[in-house]
């Protein structure tokens, strides 16, 4: 997994709460987009400010969404509007965060992670992805533009299934679902590089090939440690104790747990098998060695009279000069 630079030197010293950037800058400029629905309309608009966000009135459902975290006096702002506690804040703009979720008096924060694979690199991308959940809105922050919430937008569009006609509740669940269906993206991609690595591996067995093995073993140990926390922080979510999700909710909150313990089956299937891979080099170079002693074996053998009348007959002059 891509390793990041931090700046945590930062923050020494300054009180709990202060809004200092310490992950990487991965797009140039901050942008927002503001969704406003209900059950019959839909407004959709790119903003440049927050005083083009008037508050939830009546039915409607109020879904900001921010690209590019970098830009500490707009989320201040932004935590004004919304009336966040600064450490919700700090969380957001400390782009290092395991999975978590924390509940406050009138919201839902939850921290995941967003996972993309670079096939040619053999490396996995990771990206912070924060969401709060609201009584009649939902606030979503990513490090850059991914796309990972476009089927999301879609849907809203087209007015298809749940999203137009629930609370901001569902609205939030299909945000974490979509992260979470992702994954399976990203698993399919590395199966798909392990299968070409087994192929190489079993056909000529390189060193490329095993730095190539070290290489995803190392990342999906990464990978596991960063969404195990996930499992149990949606199992939270389903008992529900600060009552954020409605009781028809729960049931699709459950299809995503069940989703992510898939997903980390798999995940050890994937470093079982990236183990097996190993065990097969060490076997295949240990074969080819072996071949090799028994051809030299062989060479030996086929010297070893020559060898011999030399050592008895070499150095005997008297022999040699009476022959």
């Amino acid at each position: 997994m891509k390793k990041r630079r931090h700046a945590h030197s930062k923050k020494i010293g300054l009180p709990p709460g202060s809004l200092v950037h310490t992950g990487e800058v991965k797009t140039p400029e901050v942008t927002m987009s503001l969704f406003r629905y209900n059950a019959e309309r839909l407004e959709e608009k790119i903003i440049t400010s927050l005083d083009e966000i008037a508050g939830p009135s009546g039915e409607d459902i109020l879904w900001l969404n921010v690209h590019g975290l970098h830009d500490p006096k707009l989320m201040a702002s932004i935590g004004l509007k919304f009336q966040l506690h600064p450490l919700v804040l700090e969380d957001i703009l400390n782009t290092d965060q395991r999975p978590k979720a924390d509940a406050y008096d009138d919201y839902l924060f939850l921290v995941t992670r967003f996972f993309s694979y670079d096939s040619e690199q053999m490396a996995i991308n990771s990206e912070q992805i924060s969401l709060i959940l609201g009584e009649r809105f939902v606030l979503s922050f990513q490090e850059r533009p991914t796309g990972s919430f476009d089927p999301v937008r879609e849907r809203l569009r087209a007015n298809k299934g749940l999203l137009r006609k629930s609370g901001p509740d569902v609205l939030a669940y299909a945000l974490l679902d979509m992260v979470v269906d992702k994954y399976f993206v990203m698993l399919e991609q590395i199966s798909d590089d392990c299968e070409k690595l087994e192929e190489q591996l079993l056909h000529k067995p390189t060193d490329a090939v095993l730095q190539s093995i070290h290489k995803l073993k190392r990342e999906t140990m990464d990978l596991r440690r960063a969404v195990w926390p996930l499992r149990e922080i949606i199992n939270n979510l389903i008992r529900n104790e600060f009552g954020f999700f409605q009781e028809a909710t729960i049931l699709y909150l459950r299809d995503v747990y069940d989703h992510s313990i898939h997903f980390i089956e798999s995940l050890e299937s994937l470093r079982d098998l990236l183990a097996g891979m190993l065990d097969i080099y060490l076997s295949s170079i240990s074969n080819q060695v072996n071949k090799e002693v028994r051809l030299l074996t062989v060479v030996t053998m086929l010297f070893m009279p020559a060898t011999l009348i030399s050592g008895i007959f070499g150095m005997n002059f008297a022999h040699m000069l009476a022959g």
